[in-house]
């Protein structure tokens, strides 16, 4: 009996460590509820992927910047983007939030544009990334690293709860609006981003 607690005590030690190996790779991907006027969605980060562009979301998000902005770009079989104007875009402003600077490009990470995942919405500048992503609803392969431009587009987390949440907003109806095109013809509004699972 006394021969056989050392195999039990790997065994246990195994186990033990498999944990911690898991825990510590839950840890290291941060998880953000967003609250809409459509329904909630769970986003799984990853900072290993992208670090600059993880922490620039997460600065937001602890700043409430979110909070009230709404969807303002909406194309069914693309994507829904948002996170960089509020309402008041449908009352005659500009509905345009202020920012802080724009971070470096980290598209050449691996990841993919394809259906759930999001990525950072920029200009044709490459660096120019602020507050704004977008969620793809489809295989957007051609945003992917290096897309038609050398760079494509910085892809950081994933929907992993409410994608239906996310179907049901790429399905409104849109209009132009302020000179702007496939607005949501009723605000989809992004009530709240809070952080429920941080990296340690």
């Amino acid at each position: 009996m006394l021969k056989k607690i050392p195999v039990i005590g790997a065994l246990i030690a195994a186990v033990t460590l498999s944990m911690s190996e898991d825990a510590a790779a839950a840890a290291g991907s941060p998880q953000v509820l967003m609250k809409t006027s459509r329904g909630e969605v769970v986003i799984e980060l990853y900072p290993d992927k992208a670090p600059r562009t993880v922490e620039n979301f997460l600065q937001y998000v602890r700043d409430g910047f979110y909070a009230g902005t709404i969807f303002h770009r909406v194309i069914d079989g693309f994507m829904v983007q948002g996170g960089g104007f509020t309402d008041e875009l449908y009352k005659g402003g500009s509905g345009r939030k202020n920012t802080r600077g724009p971070i470096a490009i980290e598209s050449r990470n691996g990841l993919k544009n394809d259906t759930g995942w999001l990525a950072m919405a920029r200009t044709s500048v490459p660096d120019s990334a602020t507050s704004q992503f977008f969620i793809n609803v489809s295989n957007n392969n051609f945003l992917n690293y290096p897309g038609s431009d050398g760079h494509g587009y910085a892809v950081f987390g994933k929907v992993i709860k409410g994608m239906e949440v996310v179907n049901a907003i790429k399905g409104v109806k849109t209009r132009n609006v302020g000179g702007m095109g496939d607005v949501p013809v009723e605000p989809v509004v992004i009530e709240s981003m809070t952080l429920i699972s941080p990296a340690k």
